[in-house]
This record gives structure tokens, sequence and C-alpha cells, in this order.
């Protein structure tokens, strides 16, 4: 099967990534959450629990290059452009590339809706520490990711919306100028070796 042409928003269920929310536990739970745990251990757990994930037949979820390729699981093409802003001024130069901006362009949805849950409940967002006892922030965690769903039904706020695609605009130049300047420090590197 041809994936360019399969990529559609019609098979796609979702797209799975993580984000980073802040959460305090005990010294004696520490060692359970230290490091904290890689999207594509979570979603292993997730895929292999005693109740598991279920991906419908024939249907997909889209993941970055972070995780493994397999049934119902599709990532982009490693070792080609990926990122939107890679294609504003050029357009895709082969079917992987254009596969890839398909799958960007479909990905995207996950960043907007960690920036705007955020936005949204700041209680998730704050860098203050939390004075809850665990099990009470993943509640609330949860809570919010609940909220969130329903409100996007029902009252999608076009402010944070507008607000949170500002901010990803911002933070890719921003990766765009750190990249610049991590790259011309390697090649610097790479000349003088």
């Amino acid at each position: 099967m041809n994936l360019v042409h399969h990529l559609s928003k019609n098979d796609c269920v979702g797209a799975i990534d993580g984000t980073h929310i802040r959460v305090k536990v005990s010294p004696s739970e520490a060692p359970k959450y230290r490091g904290t745990a890689s999207d594509s251990r979570i979603l292993k757990n997730a895929l292999t629990r005693q109740c598991p994930i279920k991906i419908p037949e024939g249907k997909y979820y889209l993941v970055d290059a972070g995780f493994m390729l397999r049934s119902g699981l599709i990532t982009p093409y490693r070792g080609e452009r990926y990122h939107l802003k890679e294609y504003s001024r050029n357009p895709p130069r082969n079917a992987r590339e254009l596969f890839n901006l398909r799958h960007a362009s479909l990905r995207n949805a996950i960043e907007r809706a960690f920036g705007v849950v955020k936005k949204r409940f700041p209680i998730i967002a704050s860098y203050i520490e939390p004075h809850y006892g665990v099990e009470k922030q993943k509640e609330i965690i949860l809570a919010c990711c609940i909220l969130h769903n329903y409100l996007m039904n029902v009252d999608p706020d076009e402010n944070i919306l507008a607000e949170v695609d500002a901010e990803l605009i911002n933070n890719d130049i921003y990766q765009d100028q750190h990249r610049s300047s991590r790259e011309e420090s390697e090649d610097a590197l790479r000349e003088n070796y």
C-alpha cells in the first residue's frame, strides 16, 4: 500500500506523544519516578497492560520518530525533512518528504492540544511545586484532560487557540536559532578535529 496516499484523517485515530507536567513525589516514591519514562516505554506499557489500549483494525495513531514503527503506529521517515517549517519555502522533493509533511501536519494537533490544556488549566503548567499528594496530582491531571476534551467540543476558546498557535510558531523560531548555533559549533568541532 502506498502510505503517502493512504495517510488521511479518515483512518487516523489520533496522535500519541508525551508532555512534561511537574509532579511532587515523596522520597520513598521518587525512585519509581526518577528520570521519568520515555514516551515509547509508556506506550508499550499501555499496549501490554492487563486492559490494553486497542487499536482498531485498519486504523492507526501518528507517533514521532522516538517510537517504533509497528502495526497501528505510523512514524515519519527518518533522515528526511519532517517539521512543517522546513517545508515553508521548499516543497517536498520526493514521496518520503511528502509523507513526512502530511504526517507532521496531522500530528501537529497533539502539540496544540498540550499547549491549550496547559493554558486553560495553569495548575498543570505551573513550575511551582504542587502541594497535593501524588494520587491527587494524578486525578487533577486526568480531570484537566477530560475537561479539556469536553470543552473543545462545546466551547473551543479561540483566544487560547490563537495564543498557543503563536507560541508554537515562536518556539519553532527559537529552536531554529538554537539549532543553528549548535550546528555551527558542531561544524567548528568537525573542522578542527
